[in-house]
């Protein structure tokens, strides 16, 4: 987890998001996001899966086991709605593996 730190700090930035309010979304101090990303302490594996969640990458990403980042930005979206996405992007996951080429209308 060498550039954990700095990928958390970049996420955080590129989301808006204060330490503290990164904090309070994961239900640590402020203090342990400074740590974090000053590369001072590793999450826990439960903390580090609240992050991905936060941020909508994987694990793998946060570790540097995957370069690619799939991100959408949710931010502002009421949590039904973001849902809905989380439904279309399931429905598009199905169909892509079935072959299927019925279009979402």
């Amino acid at each position: 987890m060498s550039n954990f730190g700095e990928l958390l700090k970049e996420l955080r930035n590129d989301a808006g998001l204060t330490q503290k309010e990164l904090a309070e979304k994961l239900w640590i101090s402020k203090t342990a996001v400074s740590y974090y990303e000053q590369s001072h302490r590793c999450p826990s594996p439960d903390i580090l899966v609240k992050i991905a969640n936060v941020f909508h990458v994987s694990t793998d990403y946060l570790l540097g086991q995957e370069q690619k980042k799939q991100t959408l930005d949710v931010t502002d979206l009421p949590e039904e709605d973001i849902e809905l996405l989380y439904s279309i992007v399931r429905f598009l996951r199905n169909k892509n593996r079935s072959g299927d080429k019925t279009q979402l209308t």
